[in-house]
């Protein structure tokens, strides 16, 4: 999702340069935004179900296709930290 904002042009989103800063309109505009929401329809299409269900009620259910969607879920937004602050330099 990131690199597909970031090719389009959004820059690395809507991301506040300084702890006091306050955020403005989407760095993408409407129809980046608009596109970014249906990507996460189809994803969690895809995924049978959101990062929340998955993470809340799979996980107390012992599901184990919940175990690995949220287990999925945190490598990749642990990759995608490294990946934004140490590989590309963004962030704080």
């Amino acid at each position: 999702g990131p690199l597909l904002v970031m090719a389009l042009g959004g820059g690395l989103g809507n991301v506040a340069g300084s702890p006091g800063e306050v955020i403005g309109a989407p760095a993408g505009g409407i129809s980046l935004m608009l596109l970014a929401g249906l990507l996460v329809g189809l994803g969690t299409g895809l995924g049978s179900g959101c990062t929340s269900g998955h993470g809340v009620c799979g996980l107390a259910r012992l599901a184990p296709r919940s175990m690995a969607a949220t287990g999925m879920f945190l490598v990749t937004a642990i990759a995608t930290v490294y990946v934004v602050r140490h590989v590309i330099g963004g962030g704080v």
